[in-house]
């Protein structure tokens, strides 16, 4: 054998071995690490009905502020040490920034507690965290807060969507961006083949578990009760209101129910108010840190984040971003869909839900245990976070270790993150 091949051989035994040596699957991610990027308080305030539930009279400030109390109460964590915030909004001027900087002051954060606000559809509470995820790992803060917050109730509605110019228009691909949703979705569960009886037994089982979960006290912990000012549309009396419960959660809810609703975006069309995402207001936060920083401040480790994944698809099949998003994600951790006990994957559309579930090849028991959004709802900005309280909570009260949330997301994207409880 000459040198060169010798050599080349060499190398190709060096790559190999490095190769195996890469860590993976589900045993690597339960190890522990003091550079971990880590959960140490996540939770929300409940989910009510736009325009006719428990915040329907409360600004979406007010509602992030109260959160961001919360966070503090029961976390115990110094303010001082918390350099940044991130808050994802989709519904605000300016995604709120300048009234979520007002609130966090308010909520009892000094002035040397950045803040920003982040725009990414309905995955804007997941990025937020995920940014402060990232800036923790990357050393540019050590301890951050991701947060989400949306009030449908004041600010959902036609002007959410500015005029498309006529350059824009005049783009086939760029045009689609701004399809309704219920529209496309409709069409995507047309070529897809998901019909109404598929997506109202999906819808039927997540207001089921939701009503059961709600019965059994399993939201209890993840929700941080508010008080708040409520005028009754009957009698336009303001009364003071105690909200600690999702108030969109319908009791009773059955195939047969649904299959009475009429179609909402088309004629003899197969989506309607009760097999998709309700309209909802509501706040979350997750406070991250290293792991080391948690063990020197004393703070209790919910979980930790591994990773996560944003990819794009087609504007017309937004609703596929799940399983497009999820395999990446699954790839970055090192692991299998195997490997995973528990996933948050955002109810928007019945339609979409059940076509990811089914060719990801999931096991629908793991999805949503405890229901999603078609059951208590989808405040934009807010989701992505909320999530995160969701599937901790799940994972410590059945014992079990690794969690993925997922979402489909406006314009055609589509994220994922792997979080494993500790």
């Amino acid at each position: 054998m000459s040198k060169a091949q010798q050599r080349l051989s060499q190398v190709q035994s060096h790559l190999a071995s490095s190769e195996a040596d890469i860590p993976c699957g589900r045993e690597n991610i339960l190890k522990k690490s003091a550079d971990d990027v880590v959960v140490t308080c996540a939770l929300r305030t409940p989910i009510t009905r736009g325009g006719k539930g428990g915040f329907k009279d409360t600004a979406a400030p007010d509602l992030l502020a109260h959160t961001f109390k919360s966070l503090l109460s029961r976390s115990r964590i110094d303010p001082t040490l918390v350099q940044d915030i991130a808050v994802g909004n989709v519904l605000a001027p300016g995604a709120g920034a300048t009234e979520f900087r007002a609130a966090a002051l308010l909520a009892g954060f000094p002035e040397t507690t950045a803040l920003k606000s982040l725009n990414r559809q309905c995955s804007s509470g997941l990025q937020a965290c995920v940014d402060i995820a990232n800036a923790i790992r990357g050393g540019m803060i050590d301890v951050g807060v991701g947060a989400g917050v949306e009030s449908m109730s004041s600010q959902y509605g036609p002007g959410a969507v500015s005029e498309f110019s006529e350059l824009l228009e005049g783009h086939e691909e760029a045009r689609n961006c701004k399809v309704p949703m219920g529209v496309l979705s409709e069409k995507m569960a047309e070529e897809r083949g998901v019909g109404r009886d598929l997506q109202d037994a999906f819808a039927a089982r997540s207001f089921q578990k939701a009503e059961r979960a709600q019965r059994d006290g399993k939201f209890e912990e993840e929700i941080a009760a508010m008080r708040v000012k409520w005028v009754d549309p009957k009698t336009e009396e303001v009364k003071e209101v105690l909200v600690d419960r999702d108030d969109g959660v319908r009791k009773g809810m059955t195939v047969e129910g649904l299959g009475k609703i009429k179609p909402a975006f088309k004629e003899g069309g197969s989506i309607h108010a009760g097999n998709a995402s309700q309209v909802s207001d509501g706040a979350a936060a997750v406070l991250l840190m290293k792991r080391s920083t948690a063990e020197r401040l004393g703070q209790k480790i919910v979980g930790k984040f591994m990773g996560s994944s944003v990819v794009g698809v087609k504007p017309l099949l937004m609703g596929i971003g799940p399983w497009k998003a999820i395999p990446v994600a699954l790839e970055k951790a090192g692991i299998g869909k195997e490997d995973v006990d528990v996933w948050e994957i955002n109810e928007a559309f019945a339609s979409q839900c059940v076509w990811c579930i089914k060719e990801l090849g999931l096991d629908e028991s793991k999805v949503n245990p405890n229901g999603g959004a078609i059951a208590f709802g989808h405040p934009l900005g807010c989701t992505g976070a909320r999530q995160v309280s969701t599937l901790f909570n799940e994972l410590g009260r059945t014992g079990k270790k690794v969690g993925v949330t997922s979402m489909c997301v406006g314009t055609g994207m589509g994220m994922a993150a792997v979080w494993v409880k500790e």
